[in-house]
């Protein structure tokens, strides 16, 4: 292999060469992953049928070609069809000596993403949960004492009058399971890291779907059969699968919806942790359905506790989910719009070292 492709193989970002039509004459490895294809199927398209960029990039092409200099394109969503975009910055520069000849760079970045890494507000959050963790043991003993007493008013009550005791039991009975999913952020204990094949946990949480909440539902799979093992603790990944699964499943009515559980590989991702070393990601999960979308005044904060777009929600299912991956070393994000909310988990490989350099991510 010469020097100029080992460079080429060897770029950690998705690198794709275009001609002066703007099709696409080579792509690197993490192209490849990135796009989801490989080199041989997509050489010779448009770059425009297998890129979908939130900017005005045939311009920025234009201009880098007629002033024969670089440009870069920062804080774009970047997508190719098969997946929610991801925010990136781009990069285009023309090839020296090949006229028209231009070279795209593409770097995902890590925003949208809920994943706490700074170890202050880890220590903040602990502490809150710690606390609600114990006023939520100090006020279900209370609780019981009212559901039991209504329960032996109604009794000797009318029918007509049970309308309100049965009020009193149902609502003291929802506080109690709230309750119950609060003490849970301190009853998860640290995550038993093993490898773990991606799939066999995919399949668990879709046939508990399938045979429950989502069995009016249209789940569909669509996999990448060659993805390597990954670095988690299967019964928790299970939890937050499952947490998403009913999340989808709630949004999209329950009947006649559909939902789409996905894997692929992004050889490109990383993220920076709190000692300034960059992690890298590459083991994607997704959980797509066809639901209206988050409400827009809370997509911002759609990970955060007691925040939640439906009615009688806890917002907690989501909060433990963000809290479990961000255990795992992992990270979770949302893309959401009417029509097609995207979920979506990045783990570490089993056989990923210590080697992750420190650095940008």
């Amino acid at each position: 292999m010469s020097a100029e492709e080992a460079i080429w193989t060897s770029l950690p970002v998705p690198a794709l060469m275009l001609d002066a039509q703007d099709r696409i004459t080579r792509i690197n490895p993490a192209a490849e992953g990135f796009l989801m294809s490989s080199a041989r199927a997509v050489t010779g398209q448009p770059v425009w049928d297998r890129l979908a960029v939130d900017a005005p990039l045939e311009d920025a092409l234009q201009r880098a070609r007629a002033h024969d200099a670089p440009l870069f394109v920062n804080d774009v969503d970047v997508g190719t069809g098969d997946r929610a975009p991801v925010q990136c910055n781009l990069q285009i520069a023309p090839l020296s000596g090949e006229p028209g000849v231009m070279l795209l760079l593409i770097s995902p970045r890590e925003l949208a993403g809920r994943m706490v890494q700074n170890s202050s507000v880890k220590s903040a959050a602990r502490s809150a949960i710690g606390m609600a963790e114990m006023l939520a043991h100090e006020i279900k003993n209370p609780l019981a004492g009212i559901t039991g007493a209504a329960q032996l008013l109604s009794m000797g009550l009318k029918a007509e009058d049970l309308e309100l005791t049965d009020l009193i039991v149902s609502e003291s009975r929802r506080i109690v399971a709230l309750l119950e999913q609060v003490e849970q952020f301190g009853n998860i204990s640290a995550p038993a890291l093993q490898p773990v094949n991606l799939h066999d946990v995919l399949d668990r949480a879709r046939r508990s779907a399938i045979v429950g909440f989502a069995a009016q539902m249209n789940v569909v799979e669509a996999y990448d059969p060659s993805l390597p093992l990954a670095m988690a603790d299967p019964d928790q990944l299970l939890q937050v699968v499952l947490n998403l699964l009913r999340n989808a499943a709630e949004a999209a009515g329950g009947n006649d919806g559909r939902i789409t559980l996905r894997s692929y590989y992004e050889p490109s991702l990383r993220v920076r942790q709190a000692d300034g070393a960059g992690r890298s990601l590459p083991l994607q999960i997704e959980i797509e359905d066809d639901g209206p979308g988050l409400p827009a005044e809370i997509a911002d904060e759609a990970f955060e506790p007691f925040v939640s777009g439906r009615e009688n929600g806890t917002g907690l299912g989501l909060a433990l989910a963000a809290k479990i991956v961000s255990d795992h070393g992992g990270w979770i994000s949302v893309n959401s719009a009417p029509g097609k909310t995207v979920f979506r988990i990045s783990l570490s490989r089993a056989d990923q070292t210590s080697t992750d350099q420190k650095g940008e991510s």
